[in-house]
Order: C-alpha cells, then sequence, then structure tokens
C-alpha cells in the first residue's frame, strides 16, 4: 500500500525534503504546495499558498492525502497542522501552541529556565528604554533577538552597547514588524555554532543528525547575518558523546517539559547551538528543517525519509534508529546580489543541468520561478548547490565545481563554505 504526500512549501528545505520522500518505495502521489520549478521534476504541483489553511485542508480531503509534511515555520506557528489534525488528517509539524518553541524567543528562554536546560542569561523587554538600561549594566558583547519569527534576521549579536541600542530601536521601530514587538536581550556565549535535529512524537525524541552552517553573508564569516549562506554535515563537533549529552540535557528535557504543559511537541526540533568550554547551550529552537542544513541532512540520509516522518506523526518513534551515509555532504547558497538587503527579481538563471550532472551533486532549487520557459530568480536566497564527497574538502571541491557551472551574473555565493571543518581536515592530516 502506497501513501500520498502533501508537501506544504517552496524553498530548497522543500526541494530537498521532496527529493528525499521520492526514494521511498511508500510513496504514491507527491503533491507540493506551491512548490518550484526544481520541485515539480519530483512532484505534482499544486497552487495554493502555505497560508491558505481552508484550501490545503480541502486538498488533502479531496485527495485521500496520507500525510501532510509541512515545510515552513510560519504555518506552523499560525496553527496549519492543528488544522489539518482537526480534519483527521495525518500531518507531520507540531501544533500552533508547540510551535511557540520559534514562534517566541521568549517562550523558550522561559521554558529553559523551567527545565534546566543550559542557555545563556537573558531578560525580555517590551519597553525600549528598560532594554538599554540593562544593556548598559551587562555591556557587550551581547544578543539582542527580535521575539517573533524573523526571517533568520531579527538576531544581532552585538560588539558594542551602540550597537546593542541600535538593535533594539529597530526592533520596536517595526523593522520586523510585529516580531519585534518584544525583544529577549541575552548574554553573548562563547564557543562554536552547530545545528542539531531530532525527531519528536511527544513522547519519544530521537537524534537526527548535526550540520554546521554560515550565518554571516560574507567570506570570513562577515556582514549582516542571513538566513544561512551554505551549510555541511556531519559536524565534525558534535560527535557521538556531544550527541549523547544534547540529547540528554536539551532535546530530552525540552519534550518532556512541552508533555508535562500538555502542548507535546510532534515534529522536528532544531536546536541551533553554542558548543562551549562548559558543554552544549542552547541558542534558539527552531520547529522545523533548518534551510540550508535540511539540504545536506536530506543528501546524507539513508534510511526512508517518509517512514520516519510517519512514525513521528503516529507516535511510533521508539525505536527509530535513523542511518546516515559516512559522506560528508556540502551546500552552497547562491543569492542575488544584494542580499539580505534589496535585490533584483526575475534574472535569468542558466547551467543548472551541466552542474547537476557533475558526480555526488544535486541543486536544489529556493528562491525561483519559470518566467516564458526561462527560470529565473524570484528570491533572496536562490539556489542550494550541494555535494557529497568522502571528506568536507572533497564536498567542498565538488560543489565549487558545479557552481562554476552556473550562469547567474547577477548571483553570488560565498567562497569559503566549510572552511571550520576544511582547516580541521588539513591539520589532521
Amino acid at each position: 500500500m502506497t501513501i500520498d504526500v502533501l508537501l506544504v512549501g517552496s524553498g530548497g528545505r522543500e526541494h530537498a525534503l521532496a527529493h528525499a520522500l521520492s526514494r521511498s518505495p511508500q510513496l504514491g502521489r507527491l503533491y507540493a504546495a506551491p512548490g518550484n520549478p526544481g520541485i515539480a521534476a519530483l512532484a505534482e504541483l499544486v497552487p495554493i499558498g502555505v497560508d491558505s489553511h481552508d484550501a490545503l485542508v480541502a486538498f488533502a480531503r479531496e485527495n485521500a492525502i496520507g500525510l501532510v509534511v509541512v515545510g515552513p515555520e510560519a504555518p506552523l506557528v499560525a496553527g496549519l497542522a492543528d488544522r489539518m489534525a482537526e480534519a483527521g488528517i495525518p500531518v507531520f509539524g507540531p501544533s500552533a501552541a508547540a510551535a511557540q518553541l520559534e514562534g517566541s524567543k521568549g517562550f523558550t528562554k522561559d521554558l529553559c529556565a523551567e527545565a534546566g536546560i543550559p542557555t545563556a542569561a537573558y531578560r525580555r523587554f517590551t519597553d525600549a528604554a528598560a532594554a538599554k538600561t540593562h544593556i548598559a549594566e551587562r555591556g557587550a558583547p551581547i544578543v539582542v533577538k527580535a521575539d517573533g519569527i524573523a526571517a533568520g534576521k531579527g538576531v544581532v549579536v552585538a560588539a558594542s552597547v551602540a550597537e546593542a541600542e541600535a538593535a533594539v530601536d529597530a526592533c520596536f521601530t517595526g523593522a520586523f514588524g510585529s516580531a519585534g514587538a518584544e525583544v529577549v536581550v541575552e548574554d553573548c556565549l562563547v564557543g562554536e555554532e552547530a545545528s542539531f535535529f531530532a525527531l519528536s512524537d511527544g513522547e519519544t525524541a530521537v537524534a537526527l543528525g548535526a550540520a554546521q552552517d554560515h550565518k554571516r553573508v560574507g567570506d570570513g564569516d562577515t556582514g549582516p547575518n542571513t538566513g544561512g549562506m551554505g551549510a555541511y554535515s556531519p559536524a565534525p563537533i558534535v560527535d557521538a558523546a556531544m550527541t549523547e549529552r544534547v540529547m540528554a540535557e536539551i532535546i530530552r528535557p525540552t519534550v518532556a517539559a512541552m508533555a508535562a504543559r500538555g502542548t507535546p511537541f510532534r515534529g522536528v526540533l532544531f536546536a541551533g547551538l553554542m558548543i562551549t568550554a562548559n558543554g552544549p547551550e542552547l541558542i534558539e529552537y527552531n520547529v522545523r528543517f533548518g534551510d540550508p542544513e535540511c539540504q545536506v541532512l536530506m543528501l546524507r540520509l539513508e534510511s526512508d525519509l517518509l517512514d520516519l516522518l510517519l512514525a513521528t506523526a503516529e507516535g511510533r518513534l521508539a525505536g527509530a534508529a535513523p542511518r546516515f551515509r559516512a559522506d560528508a555532504a556540502l551546500t552552497v547558497v547562491m543569492a542575488a546580489k544584494g542580499y539580505p538587503g534589496a535585490y533584483e527579481k526575475g534574472t535569468p538563471i542558466a547551467g543548472l543541468e551541466a552542474a547537476g550532472a557533475l558526480p555526488g551533486v544535486t541543486v536544489f532549487q529556493a528562491g525561483t520561478a519559470l518566467r516564458d520557459g526561462v527560470l529565473v530568480a524570484n528570491g533572496g536566497r536562490v539556489l542550494a548547490v550541494t555535494a557529497l564527497g568522502a571528506t568536507v574538502g572533497e564536498a567542498q571541491a565538488r560543489a565549487y565545481t558545479a557552481v562554476a557551472r552556473i550562469d547567474w551574473p547577477e548571483g553570488f555565493c560565498r567562497g569559503d563554505i566549510g572552511w571550520r571543518a576544511v582547516l580541521r581536515e588539513e591539520t589532521a592530516g
């Protein structure tokens, strides 16, 4: 018996999920709403937006969908998983109440405080003057976060008090819309960042691997934060011992705390971690797969993704043990010039077939569209050029060879994705 799946979303993360789902022997028909031109090669596109909850529920009912997979965070925070569950449709993704782990940074910090989960000291503010007084008392470096969802751009790691005060002003003057109506100010953690993923069915949590991404727009980790300019997996700093510490000290206590509140978490927990001298500490939670981390995880995944997502949705994760290939994967994000600021849409892109023809290379599409049969850029982060290799260095070389085959003069990418892991490999070698 096969299962028809509706994948909700249109980015590089959803293209990577579609790529992995398409390998499942259990898959019947795969639909994507609204999808993108890259996803169209793997799924039937449905012209329904991620915020059109009534239409998505109706489509799932009319087409006897066996599992809805919600990719982005916004529809989860807005309650799409609740709507599907109320309609009796199996869904992968947390309820709106559980999605507050991403929807409100203050909510997550309070939960950490209650459950004894290691994280930076913090305060919550709805008043700019009070936040600035606290910043002056704590000094810099210090971190200012818009409380709500800000597309990965509502966090400022301020090197000076003045920079932190400017970040507070940006939040309270509407730079991030309603997401900045409250700010969280927290101490700056020191260490190495990693992205850690775990599946939770509300009771059981299962580790799903780690990656490291590059948030800053420029080489050498310089410039403003973005949604992510590249990533690689596995994360050298998250070995088997560290994985168990993260599960024991952060993931399992979170799952238990959410269940105790009567809002069990079902879906993927994406923990942004700082590996400090004292061990792992939580920077923030996301309640969906990372982008671009999903791209590298899905290329390495050997297990049946559909089986894992169904087990999560149906409360059957106990005993699950996801398998990954030993190879490393690395993805380079190609973005429109000007990103994360203003950028031009509609510029033509060519060479994707030549890039994807290289051994071990997959080009995932994110912000793309078809105009009169021509593939054009339609967003800030547009492509995720992803490669496998025996080492991160080998995957890096393949990915940049593929990037060189893509003809998109109005695009750019960082030239040093994976530099930290490659340096480790060279030193060890």
